[in-house]
Parts: C-alpha cells; structure tokens; sequence
C-alpha cells in the first residue's frame, strides 16, 4: 500500500456531501464494521500484512480480524490481486526476468526485406564464380586433403610450395601424434577392432575411408599388431593402427586421405614422441612413437616401402 492508494480508500469511504456541505438527502452514511473503521491506521495495518511488514503479534491480530471481517477481507484480497498483476506485468521478485519495458522495431515493408536477399544471392554468386576461377591460381599444386598431383615434394620444395600446403601436412602430422599420446597409455580400451579380427578392422576401415587400406607386418622389429580404431580427420575419416612390443612400448600408424600422389618422409618431434609423416597414393601416413625407439626412422621407412613408397621418398 502507498499513500495513493490510502488517500483513494479513504475517498471512496468518505460520505457524499452536498453543495452547502451537508450530507446529501437520503444519504447514509457508511456502515462502521465492528473491526475496521476505514482509518489510516487500518488501511496501513491492512496493507502492512498484506506486504508481510508486520511483527508476529501483530499480524497474528489481523489474520484473525481477516477471518471475521468479510470486508475487510474483501479489500484485502483485491490489493492481493492488484499486487500480483503489477508483479507479473514488471516481472518483480525474479532477478532474471527481462527488463520491464518493450523494444519495438519497425518492420520493414516485404518487398525490401526481398531486394535485399536477392542482392546478397546475386554477391554470393558472384564470389562462388570468382573463388572457382582463381583456384587453381592458389593452389596449383593441390593440398593435403584436396586434388592430386604427381611427384615427390622433398623438404626444399616445401620451402617453395604454398604456405598452406606446409601448414596442411604439418597438422596431418600433429593430428596423428595427438592421437598416439591420447591412445597410446590407454590400457583397457587401446582400440576398438583387436588384432583377433584383423580382416573385419581392414575390411571396415577400408571402407569408412574409402581407399583399400593395408596393415605392414612389424614383427622383425619386435612389434605386433594390437588393433585399430576410426578417427576423426581434418576433412573426413582416418584410421588409427596399434603396435606394441613385449616391453609395452607402442607405435601407431595414422592414416588419412590427403590428395597427395607422393610427399618425402619428413619428422615432427614433441616432447618425447617422434612422428614421421609422408603421402603416397593420394593417402596421408604418419608413424608416431616414442623418442626412445632408435629404429623409428628406419621402421618409417620400411612401412613407407610397404605401402606403396619408393627410396626417392626417403
């Protein structure tokens, strides 16, 4: 209650007065209930428990007046009802309602919301045919992941090709050495095809990458197959397969399309694992393991061979 309102109750409660300032004819004055005389004192006391400002004793008096004094109780429960609709129309007692006012925005009339996309779609369409002409201008050798070519891209002709092709075969790289330090501690669950179904692992792969996938015996360097799984790679699919020798060191070969006929074997080194990465066959390889592993260039190599690679690459 607000004293608006007090001096509103207190108006409609007051009896009419004639123009001499008496009492209109045949006018009678209010009914006094036995518990509420209308005073300001009862309207704050009223409006107070309604608010929940009253002490306990206080509002024990009151709620037993409301029980008895239908007027009262009356009056009550309309500023109960008034107090709801204000808080629900100023969202009050909900700290995370939006604010109590609206944004009108005019809305612009059909047929310019309609000029405007047909000259987006007409911009749109215009860069699509300039990208696709200037293309092979940006890339006229391919990327990893995109085109083929032939030849063999040795470390000096990295230096001369585009950025982005060193960038490309860099994070081919980075891709697979993250997926050996992720999988390779693992001890349970290493991969998700195990060496027991080696034909079911090739077979699916094969077909998820689209490309006949091989798995290169390492068992004259003390490594045995542990199995594979499907990764995710920058622009598709790739496969990811384990080796482990008898003191639980492990190797995993990484592959995935990369558009490249044939790139040299070149190193990523990280900390204490070592990755050798190439391409042939329009199919990206990298070999990860361990800086401990000596032989991990020489292994690079013979899996390089075994796939397809020839020592020009090396």
């Amino acid at each position: 209650m607000n004293d608006d309102e007090l001096e509103r109750e207190r108006a409609n409660s007051a009896p009419a007065a004639s123009p001499d300032g008496g009492a209109l004819h045949g006018s009678m004055p209010p009914p006094v209930h036995p518990l509420d005389s209308d005073s300001d004192m009862d309207l704050a006391a009223l409006g107070a428990w309604l608010d929940d400002e009253l002490p306990a004793d206080a509002r024990v008096t009151v709620q037993a007046r409301l029980a008895t004094d239908e007027h009262a109780a009356q009056r009550v429960a309309a500023w109960r009802a008034q107090k709801a609709a204000l808080q629900t129309l100023c969202g009050a007692g909900d700290e995370a309602a939006a604010p109590a006012y609206l944004v009108l925005r005019r809305r612009d009339p059909w047929w310019r919301r309609a000029g405007l996309a047909a000259a987006w779609a007409v911009a749109g369409a215009g860069f699509a045919v300039a990208a696709g002409a200037l293309m092979p201008q940006w890339f006229p050798n391919g990327s990893w992941g995109e085109g083929e070519t032939a030849g063999v891209t040795s470390v000096a002709d990295l230096g001369q090709a585009p950025a982005s092709l060193a960038r490309d075969a860099e994070g081919f790289a980075r891709r697979a050495d993250i997926a050996y330090a992720v999988y390779s501690p693992e001890v349970r669950h290493p991969v998700e095809v195990g060496a027991a179904d080696e034909a079911h692992l090739v077979a699916w792969l094969s077909k998820r990458l689209g490309k006949p996938l091989a798995i290169p015996p390492l068992g004259e360097y003390g490594y045995a197959l542990v199995g594979g799984r499907l990764l995710p790679g920058a622009a598709g699919p790739a496969a990811q397969f384990m080796y482990q020798n008898h003191a639980g060191a492990r190797l995993t070969l990484y592959v995935s399309a990369s558009g490249r006929d044939r790139d040299a074997v070149h190193l990523l080194s990280d900390g204490s694992r070592r990755t050798f990465y190439w391409s042939t066959g329009g199919m990206g390889y990298a070999l990860s393991g361990p800086a401990t592993e000596a032989r991990l260039r020489t292994i690079a190599y013979e899996v390089c061979g075994a796939l397809g690679g020839t020592p020009a690459q090396w």
